[in-house]
């Protein structure tokens, strides 16, 4: 495989821990702590010979490109696909494309289609199963991930987790991809945390220099109650 596992960071990787997902991609704790547990560093692990995760004081941590196939991962679940039919579809194209996060590159992602079911690849004009039955099926739900963005190299480098529409983006070149407002460091949970000491939004929006807005997104993005 080309790519390294991500427990080898350098800069702009990201990192984020299994709270951290839980908050990023709102999921139970114990859902993230399973899949990551049960799927990534076990049955994908051992297919590629390494581990997605690392240990982080009482918790284990993941880079930027685990956390976007974790988002993957929940697009297919809400569309009714089994978590063993994600494994499945991983594996193959994984080998296929020669890559560790194979849920990470664009040209993969954007031809992804699903019946709720099963995986289907586009390929040569063709939709293809990924399970090795090479059935097809007329009905697909077609996944659209319009909160990701992609560089030149075609993988995912950040993740907008509330939409694009939205001034909340995850980039790994910003305080280790942590939720930040778009176009600056300034995390939302620092925004969040003020807020929570009763500052008020007009107050925070003035000592760093946000709109009222910006600091409303960022309260209810992790405090959606407050929205």
């Amino acid at each position: 495989m080309e790519a390294i596992f991500e427990n080898k960071l350098t800069v702009g990787d990201g990192i984020y821990t299994v709270p951290d997902m839980a908050k990023i991609l709102r999921l139970p704790y114990s859902k993230v702590n399973r899949w990551l547990n049960k799927y990534w560093d076990d049955r994908l692990g051992k297919e590629f010979q390494g581990q997605y995760s690392w240990r982080v004081e009482s918790t284990r941590a993941v880079g930027f490109h685990t956390l976007v196939e974790f988002y993957v991962m929940v697009q297919f679940a809400e569309a009714g696909v089994k978590p063993n039919a994600v494994l499945r579809a991983h594996i193959e194209l994984g080998k296929n494309f020669n890559t560790i996060y194979p849920f990470a590159k664009r040209e993969i992602i954007e031809n992804i289609k699903t019946d709720g079911k099963k995986i289907f690849f586009e390929y040569d004009g063709q939709s293809i199963t990924l399970d090795g039955s090479k059935q097809l099926n007329l009905d697909f739900i077609k996944l659209f991930f319009k909160k990701l963005e992609f560089d030149d190299e075609l993988l995912a480098s950040k993740l907008w987790p509330v939409g694009k529409e939205k001034p909340i983006v995850c980039d790994p070149h910003h305080k280790f991809g942590q939720p930040t407002i778009v176009g600056t460091n300034i995390q939302t949970e620092v925004l969040y945390r003020l807020f929570k000491s009763n500052e008020p939004v007009d107050f925070i929006a003035g000592l760093y220099d946000l709109t009222e807005e910006e600091v409303q997104e960022a309260i209810n993005f992790h405090n959606p109650i407050a929205a």
